[in-house]
């Protein structure tokens, strides 16, 4: 198994926690590692970099998905009076069911999709989907708002990965680009978590329904 593989099977393990960890805290955490394995996804996919442009990519995705992201949400956390136990609509055993399920389907997809030769190493293309079905489980499947921006940030990671074999000379500022609006994006949703707690004293989007006129 070379060092791609070993990376995938790595991206996969940390979706898959992601539904079974109990503890926000826990979260935060494996949002950081994901975020530094994502680092090493277009030195390891891109291979040879004469132009340096994968190299500046893993070090922005570093800084961004890897350290930024990951203190910016153990800051909210810190800062919100909130239950740390994480709680589910759906039991983590459940969850972590449908996190297998959504792996297995994305290995059938990778063998019926006309994909071109050599387009995508081996599993990146399960890696990359498993962590969108993570995150959009994380999203519907989990009652605190701070919770759905990590699914959030993991749905968006995997769409990242997805797009690191595309990337062509050039295309790093896009990239870039994309990043930085996702940051604001949770910048954004760090400022209105915090603004919620203060206003509703709880941040369970299952109270929203009690609201009235």
């Amino acid at each position: 198994m070379d060092m791609t593989q070993t990376l995938m099977v790595a991206l996969v393990c940390v979706n898959l926690a992601y539904l079974a960890v109990t503890r926000l805290r826990s979260l935060t955490r494996i949002t950081a590692v994901q975020g530094i394995l994502l680092a090493a996804a277009p030195l390891a996919v891109l291979g040879q970099d004469p132009h340096g442009h994968a190299t500046t990519l893993a070090l922005g995705v570093l800084a961004i998905k890897g350290i930024g992201f990951p203190w910016l949400l153990a800051r909210t956390l810190s800062r919100l009076e909130v239950n740390p136990v994480v709680e589910p609509y759906l039991g983590f055993n459940v969850s972590l069911l449908a996190g297998v399920a959504g792996l297995l389907f994305s290995l059938w997809l990778e063998t019926r999709l006309p994909f071109p030769p050599g387009l995508f190493p081996p599993l990146l293309f399960p890696a990359a989907l498993t962590s969108i079905f993570s995150g959009l489980a994380l999203v519907v499947a989990r009652r605190k708002a701070l919770t759905q921006v990590i699914g959030y940030l993991a749905a968006e990671n995997g769409i990242f990965l997805l797009g690191v074999p595309l990337s062509a000379q050039g295309s790093v500022w896009l990239e870039l680009s994309v990043l930085l609006d996702v940051f604001v994006a949770v910048f954004v949703m760090g400022i209105a978590l915090h603004h919620i707690n203060k206003t509703f004293e709880s941040i369970d989007v299952g109270r929203f329904c009690s609201l009235r006129d």
